[in-house]
C-alpha cells in the first residue's frame, strides 16, 4: 500500500501480528470472534509490542469485510502521518 511492503503473519518479539510493516513499523490486527474474550492478553500484548516501537492500527473483521474503503483510508491517513514526520 502507497509503496510499502506489508507481511502477513509476522512474528515480533514472542508475538505475532495479522500484518506488519517493517518500514512504518506499523502492525494491523483484525480482530475476530476469537478476540472478544481476550481484551486483557490483547492490551498486554499491544502495550509490549509499542514499547519496542511497534504503532498499532486494529479493525473488527466486520469492518475489513463490509466497510473496506474507511479501513484503507484508516490505513492511508497513518501512513501519511507517518511520512509527514521529521525523521531522526
Amino acid at each position: 500500500m502507497m509503496g510499502y511492503d506489508f507481511h502477513r503473519q509476522k512474528p515480533i518479539d514472542k508475538y505475532i501480528v495479522d500484518f506488519y510493516c517493517p518500514a512504518l513499523r506499523l502492525a494491523i490486527e483484525i480482530d475476530g470472534d476469537s478476540h472478544f474474550a481476550r481484551d486483557v492478553e490483547d492490551t498486554g500484548r499491544q502495550k509490549r509490542l509499542e514499547q519496542l516501537g511497534v504503532t498499532f492500527l486494529r479493525f473488527e473483521d466486520l469492518d475489513v469485510k463490509f466497510k473496506m474503503e474507511r479501513v484503507l483510508s484508516t490505513i492511508d491517513n497513518c501512513i501519511q502521518k507517518h511520512e509527514s514526520q521529521p525523521r531522526t
